[in-house]
């Protein structure tokens, strides 16, 4: 079986337990959020992110902003935070 498909078990109340390799490769830790979509019978499952990790995406435009870009893109982030 390869990692796109590993067979999990699920505890008597529903838990999903996952491997090492799945938590390592889509960056899940203890105490970690997930935000789950189910699509038809499939539920998908992937780290909700932090205001750090979303900090730490690389920007097209690295040119210094104003004050009232700043403004905006913290409220997008935090827009952003809230949906995921």
């Amino acid at each position: 079986m390869s990692l796109s498909e590993t067979t999990l078990k699920v505890g008597k109340r529903g838990e999903i337990y996952t491997t090492r390799r799945i938590r390592e490769r889509t960056g899940l830790a203890p105490g970690g959020m997930v935000v789950a979509r189910v699509e038809e019978k499939a539920l998908i499952l992937r780290p909700k992110p932090t205001a750090i990790s979303l900090l730490k995406e690389p920007r097209a435009n690295t040119k210094p902003i104003s004050p009232e870009e700043l403004s905006g893109l913290r409220r997008e982030l935090a827009k952003r935070l809230e949906t995921r």
